[in-house]
């Protein structure tokens, strides 16, 4: 750790705009003290010690999360494992021991944030604490964004997770800042994509199954090949209803792309939502709407609403109707 720093403590699962606004803070705060950012961040997520039974879903790996809060400001990330014992600290013992062994210049944390035994500490204990040993604290409002429906909400992993859950992909990206994704190498399927003419990249179900997955359903977004970039995709997730041969799978249709992804590491990140997945009567139906399905992305690609700019900037064009909820 460096002699003297900027902190910030929390979850940061899926680094998200609410994020971002604290780090841009810890960043000033650091600026002002000549001095470094060091996020704090908790992982596994602190209810898998607390009330494993409601332990949320990841919307990112632990490589991930690093990767994503050095991008937003920090220049350290020390990822703290909840433990028991460091859960039931009192607010005033576990700040005390991370001044006495980092130095903290400041702390930068959002409004609800919440620490210690019984989540008893608050933004006014950092602030009282900080006051009585010595640092600075600056408190953060939260974020909030427009969605697709022109309702105005609170940016949260928790709703993020509601979002992904309701294939409400755009408006996750809106709070995000960025699509939602999942990066995985590309395993065998059932080699049945390119007999009816359109190949697919299945992500490894190792991958799939350690962070979420949005709702079953078909999706435009894109795929990014190590040394081949970033193509249009159309993204199908579900149990392939019109063969029912097995479990549930992501896998993507790269637009224009000629080559052999198996055993490649790619990213597939889904922007907006299709359509429902749903069995077709026959193999000759099923293509015919894929087709269609393929050309709308290619469609969506060329008018730019496959860019994370496009959806942070509200372009309700590509605010297509989300699926039903259940």
């Amino acid at each position: 750790m460096p002699d003297g720093c900027v902190i910030t403590i929390g979850t940061f699962d899926g680094v998200h705009m609410g994020h971002r606004a604290i780090l841009a803070e810890a960043r000033r705060l650091a600026t002002a003290h000549g001095t470094k950012v060091v996020a704090l961040a908790f992982d596994p997520h602190p209810a898998s010690i607390l009330r494993p039974e409601h332990e949320p879903p990841r919307l990112t790996t632990p490589d991930e999360k690093c990767s994503a809060l050095r991008h937003a400001g920090a220049d350290e990330v020390e990822l703290i494992e909840p433990t028991r014992q460091l859960l039931d600290q009192s607010p005033e013992t576990f700040i005390q021991s991370l001044v006495d062994t980092m130095g903290i210049k400041a702390i930068a944390e959002g409004a609800n944030f919440r620490f210690g035994r019984d989540r008893r500490g608050d933004a006014a204990t950092l602030r009282w604490i900080g006051e009585r040993i010595g640092f600075e604290f600056a408190e953060v409002s939260p974020v909030r964004v427009t969605l697709c429906d022109q309702w105005s909400v609170q940016v949260s992993s928790s709703l993020i997770r509601w979002l992904l859950e309701q294939g409400r992909v755009a408006d996750a990206s809106r709070c995000l800042g960025r699509s939602y994704g999942l990066s995985g190498s590309v395993v065998a399927g059932a080699r049945r994509g390119r007999t009816i003419g359109v190949p697919t990249a299945n992500v490894d179900p190792l991958v799939t199954r350690q962070v979420m997955i949005p709702a079953d359903g078909v999706y435009g977004g894109t795929v990014s090949v190590a040394g081949r970039g970033r193509h249009p995709a159309a993204i199908s997730i579900g149990v392939k209803p019109t063969f029912a041969d097995g479990g549930r799978v992501v896998e993507a249709h790269l637009i224009d792309f000629d080559g052999d992804l198996y055993g490649k590491n790619i990213r597939v990140e889904t922007v907006r939502w299709l359509r429902e997945q749903r069995r077709f009567k026959t193999v000759e139906l099923l293509q015919a709407q894929l087709q269609r399905d393929i050309a709308r992305t290619r469609r969506l690609g060329e008018q730019g609403l496959l860019e994370v700019s496009a959806a942070r900037r509200g372009h309700t064009a590509g605010c297509v109707t989300a699926p039903p909820t259940a």
